[in-house]
Parts: structure tokens; C-alpha cells; sequence
């Protein structure tokens, strides 16, 4: 598993065999007709292939008998030579269509797995570690999209060359194939055995490259983090750790593999061994010539290569099994809207048995939704009893927080460094899940980190990530509101400029107002501002705090403030230190009260006047 899972026990899910096999056969779909036709080419194309076998009994026993001439030598030739080019053809096409349809299916796959991943929780990608989801999205697709080459021929064509030899065997002389039964044990106590070991030493290898997919991104989004405290020797000693790991897990997977082959090839050795003792035994005793022995043998031989792939591409196929498995597991996740919509309800359901201890659903609807304009006064937007919460097996970082914030209403969290400002901020929004107590927020709330980032591509495309169906007129509107109209002067392109990697280069300043301008337009019931305008430096704070008041207006609002100017101008200002709430009010109700807001109020003037004499 990966680092974060292994410390924390939150593994993203992974799908069991009945799950995966019901996702695949609803992908399937729209598909199932030509998958019938595909079985139907796959038995007439090996069917074909049966010609050789028995046209060279012919000539062996025309050759025997002495009745056998140059005719009969050519005319055999031409027939095999036929029977080949019509069996590959119709094994290419059966191969081809096939392979459309897994790729289609795969395909569409891809599209519910990254289309999932964005809706997911966040607690639950959080705590699972973004490297184990980066893992499914990648590493497991690729598994499944390798895995073709070798399983499509397998299921196809070579599960129906086994079908039709045996009942060719059996149409030829019954002894036969019931030689080949008997030994077909041997082949099922190796699949037995690799089904007991493979599945499980397959999933190991998964999981080694969802914790080195882990540190490799630690590493990369710290970069600047490990360079500044010297923990690069420590990092490459991490990521050479988990490295080393997949490494043994591959190699556990390729002695499987080794010990699978040896296995068939036991196999293989009884097969022709039973099939060429009974031959001797009929033909000594007359009830077969020595063409039918070699038609057998042939067909035996046919036989065995089909047999040995179809159960070394288990290997492959239990490989791809478990990637498979590992991204219907992301499918089958339910979205954040919908833990939303339940954590919603529940929330409703306590809003209710607080208002009338009945528990009226008609009075926890008022109380839950904003109303008329009496009603907003009582309307709560937010509301946390008792939440605790901790890192792993950290100490507590919440502790037993209360806190109700009106609709409408906007509420400043601030407080010295590490007092759980952040960390409440991200309970609220739904990255983390408390470990005790309850929450209650809007369904649709957005959050904006200090760290705001800008995706390679247009302008257009960067604000209309969380509105699709935002019109250019909309676009050019959240631009302007958030002081932003000025990205639309970067090139004569204006929305389709480039932006981003491989583009115009954004200063901090206009990341964010870029990501304040998407927030608006994708229009949440609750807005939390992670310190998102701090990075900015004080020579654009104004115009980001104008922004980020337009982007508040009308909706309810958190602010986690870097500057207390920002505090200044909200509704109610929460205090926090510890991981505990210790003060709220408004901005003088708390200097009145000559508490810790008002010491950090002086502190941060002193400060500025310090900056402005400089």
C-alpha cells in the first residue's frame, strides 16, 4: 500500500471479483453483440485451422497404403496452404475486433475513473495519499491497456482452438482425448496453485508502486521545502526505499511466473507422453492407422501451445485483474456530492432536533434553508458541535470546536501560527473528516488555498473548470469583479490565450485573482479563503481583499486571514489557539475586550508601519 495508507489504514477501496465483474459487464454495453460475433469468427477461424492436421493424416496413411501420388501430394498442399490463409484471416479479424471492443470498454473506463476522481471526497484522497489515486489513473491503466496483446488472443481465439481440437480429438478416435483428460488435472492443479499465489503477489506489486508514486510526488511538490531544510539526500533515500520495494515485489511476480512455466511444461511433457502410448496401443491393435496417430499427435501438439498460453496469460491476466480492480474500486467510490448529500441530511436531521425536540421535518427545512428576509437572520450556513480532530497518531490539533455561521454571514478564523486555523478550515470544507463531534456546511462549498494553481491552457479553460456552461459574457463579468479584466490584455488572443505551462507566465497576485474570478463563477453556497490572497505581497493586497470581498458578497464566506485587515471587515471574527476557539466578536467587541485579538491587532500595526516607513 502507499506510504499514506500504510500509516493511516485509509487505502482508497479495491473492487472484489463480483463488484468488477458487474462494472465491466454495464461497460460492456452496447458492445455485446459484436462480442457475439467476435466468439462466432473465433470458433470458424480455429475450426479452419483443424484442416492441416487432418489433410497430413490423409497423406500419411495414402503413403502407407501406397495409393498416395504427386496429385495427391499437391492436392493436400493446396488445401493446407488455403486452410492457413483463411484461418489467419479470420483470426486477424477476430483479434481486431476484439481488441476494438476491450479498447472501447477501456476507454470508457478511463473516462468514469478520471471523471470519479475529481468528484471524490477529499478526506478520503487526503488521507489515502494522492500518489495511490495518481497510481490507479496511471500506472493500473496502463497494466490493463498492456495486458491486450497477450489476453485478447488468449480469450479469443485460443480459448475456441481448445474447444474445437477436443471435440476434433474426440471425432477422431475417443482415446484420445480421453488420453488428453487425463492429464488435464495436472494443468488445473498449476492453475490452482497460481491462483492461490499470483492474485495476491500482484496486488503486493500495486500497492509498492502506489507508495513509490507517493514519495516521487512528495518529493516534487516539496521541492522547495526539501531544498530549503537540506532533506534531499533524505528524500532520495525515501523514494530509493519504495523504489527497492517495487523492485522485490517484481520479482516475487516474475519467480511466480518462472515456477507457472515449469508447471506447464510438466504438463505438456505427460500430454504428448499419454496421447503417443495410446496411438501405439490402437494402431498395434488395429482400431486406428498410423494417419489417424498423426492427426492426433498434431492436434495434440496444436493443442498444447493454446493450452500453455491461455494459462500463462492467467499471469498476465490476474496482473491486469488486480489494476482493474484498483480503478473500479475509484469507480464505485461515492461522489463527494453525494457523502455531501448525506452528511446534508444528517445535518438537517440535528438542525431540526434542536430547533422542536419532535424533530418536525417541516421546521428543520426552514431552519437549513435561507428563507425570505426575516428569515435570514436564523438561517445557519455552518454548524460544528464538539469536532476533534488529529493528524494520524499525532496530537490533538481540534479540540471539542463549536461554532454556528449564519447564512449570509462572513466569518474571519485567525490566530497565531498553528493554532488549527487551517486544519478547521479544511474540516469545514470536507478535505478532513472529524474524529469526533459533527459538521454541517452547504452542499456546494469551494475552497481557495494559499496555493492556488493555474492549469496549462486558455483562459478559458482555467475558468470554466467548476463552470461548464459559463458564456464568454459570464467569463469577462468575473474578471472584471475581481480586478482581473487586465489577463484579457496578455495577448490579442483575450479568453484563448495560453496560459500556464508553455504559456504567458502569471505573476502570484494574478493566480489568484484568476482563481477568485473561477470561484465566482462557479457560484458555491459557501466560500472558504484559505489565506488565498497572502502569497500576493503587500503591493496588491488592496486590490485582492476588493476581490475577495466581491467574490463573498451574497454568499455565506470563511476567511482565514494572513492580513487582519482582511478580519477587520468580516461580519465576526473567531479567535483560535490550540486547536480551540477563545474569542469571537466582532472586530471592536474584540479590541474593547483587550484579549489576544487585540495583542495580534497591534502586533500586525506595528508591523505595517514598520513596512510603510521602510
Amino acid at each position: 500500500m502507499n506510504v499514506a495508507s500504510a500509516a493511516t489504514g485509509h487505502a482508497l477501496p479495491v473492487a472484489g471479483g463480483r463488484a468488477t465483474a458487474g462494472e465491466v459487464w454495464r461497460l460492456s454495453r452496447g458492445h455485446r453483440l459484436r462480442l457475439a460475433a467476435v466468439g462466432l469468427a473465433g470458433i470458424l477461424s480455429t475450426a479452419v485451422d483443424l484442416i492441416p492436421p487432418v489433410a497430413i493424416g490423409y497423406l500419411v496413411d495414402r503413403v502407407q497404403t501406397g495409393t498416395g501420388d504427386l496429385g495427391t501430394v499437391l492436392t493436400v498442399t493446396g488445401v493446407m496452404a488455403l486452410s492457413a490463409l483463411l484461418g489467419a484471416a479470420g483470426t486477424a479479424v477476430t483479434i481486431a475486433h476484439a481488441t476494438r471492443v476491450y479498447h472501447t470498454v477501456l476507454a470508457a473506463l478511463r473516462e468514469r475513473l478520471v471523471s470519479r476522481a475529481m468528484l471524490l471526497p477529499r478526506h478520503l484522497v487526503e488521507r489515502a495519499g494522492t500518489g495511490d489515486l495518481i497510481s490507479r489513473s496511471s500506472d493500473d491503466v496502463t497494466a490493463v491497456a498492456d495486458a491486450a496483446p497477450a489476453v485478447i488472443p488468449a480469450l479469443t481465439v485460443t480459448a475456441c482452438t481448445i474447444v474445437v481440437s477436443l471435440a476434433g480429438l474426440a471425432a477422431l478416435e475417443w482415446p484420445y482425448a480421453a488420453a488428453f483428460a487425463v492429464v488435464l488435472p495436472v494443468y488445473a492443479l498449476a492453475m490452482r496453485w497460481y491462483l492461490r499465489i499470483g492474485p495476491r503477489v500482484y496486488r503486493a506489486e500495486r500497492a509498492a508502486m502506489s507508495a513509490r508514486a507517493q514519495q516521487i510526488l512528495e518529493s516534487q511538490r516539496g521541492y522547495a521545502t526539501v531544498l530549503g531544510f537540506g532533506l534531499a539526500e533524505h528524500r532520495h533515500r525515501a523514494v530509493l526505499t519504495d523504489s527497492w520495494g517495487v523492485a522485490v515485489q517484481s520479482i516475487r511476480a516474475r519467480t511466480v511466473q518462472s515456477m507457472l512455466n515449469a508447471r506447464l511444461n510438466l504438463g505438456e511433457c505427460l500430454s504428448l507422453a499419454a496421447v503417443l502410448v495410446v496411438g501405439f496401443v490402437l494402431v498395434d491393435h488395429g482400431l486406428s492407422t498410423v494417419g489417424g496417430a498423426t492427426t492426433a499427435m498434431l492436434l495434440v501438439l496444436r493443442l498444447l501451445g493454446p493450452v500453455n498460453q491461455l494459462l500463462f496469460v492467467v499471469d498476465t491476466l490476474q496482473s491486469a485483474l488486480a489494476s482493474l480492480s484498483r480503478m473500479i474500486g475509484v469507480v464505485t467510490i461515492p461522489t463527494a456530492e453525494e457523502a455531501d448529500a448525506s452528511m446534508t441530511q444528517a445535518g438537517r436531521a440535528d438542525l431540526a432536533d434542536q430547533a422542536d425536540p419532535a424533530g418536525r421535518a417541516d421546521q428543520a427545512d426552514q431552519a437549513a434553508a435561507p428563507g425570505p428576509a426575516g428569515a435570514a437572520e436564523t438561517a445557519t450556513a455552518v454548524r460544528l458541535r464538539g469536532v476533534a480532530f488529529h493528524y494520524a497518531d499525532g496530537p490533538s490539533v481540534l479540540d471539542g470546536i463549536d461554532l454556528d455561521i449564519p447564512a449570509g454571514r462572513h466569518i474571519a478564523i485567525v490566530g497565531p501560527s498553528g493554532a488549527g486555523k487551517t486544519t478547521l478550515a479544511s474540516v469545514i470544507a470536507g478535505v478532513h473528516r472529524p474524529d469526533g463531534g459533527t459538521v454541517t456546511r452547504p452542499r456546494r462549498t469551494a475552497v481557495i488555498s494559499q496555493e492556488v494553481h493555474v492549469f496549462a491552457g486558455t483562459l478559458r479553460e482555467n475558468l470554466t473548470l467548476a463552470a461548464p456552461d459559463a458564456t464568454d459574457g459570464d467569463i469577462r463579468a468575473a474578471l472584471e469583479t475581481t480586478g482581473a479584466a487586465d489577463l484579457l490584455e496578455l495577448s490579442a488572443d483575450a479568453l484563448d490565450t495560453v496560459v500556464g505551462t508553455r504559456g504567458h507566465p502569471l505573476t502570484e497576485a494574478e493566480a489568484q485573482q484568476l482563481a477568485l474570478a473561477r470561484l465566482l463563477l462557479a457560484d458555491p453556497e459557501l466560500a472558504i479563503l484559505d489565506e488565498a490572497t497572502a502569497e500576493a505581497g503587500s503591493a496588491h493586497a488592496e486590490r485582492l481583499d476588493r476581490a475577495s470581498e466581491a467574490v463573498l458578497a451574497g454568499r455565506s464566506g470563511i476567511v482565514i486571514a494572513h492580513r487582519l485587515s482582511q478580519a477587520a471587515t468580516c461580519d465576526r471574527i473567531v479567535v483560535m489557539d490550540a486547536g480551540r476557539v477563545i474569542e469571537t466578536g466582532t472586530h471592536d467587541e474584540l479590541l474593547t475586550a483587550d484579549g489576544t485579538y487585540a495583542r495580534l491587532w497591534a502586533v500586525w500595526q506595528a508591523g505595517q508601519q514598520i513596512s510603510a516607513s521602510r
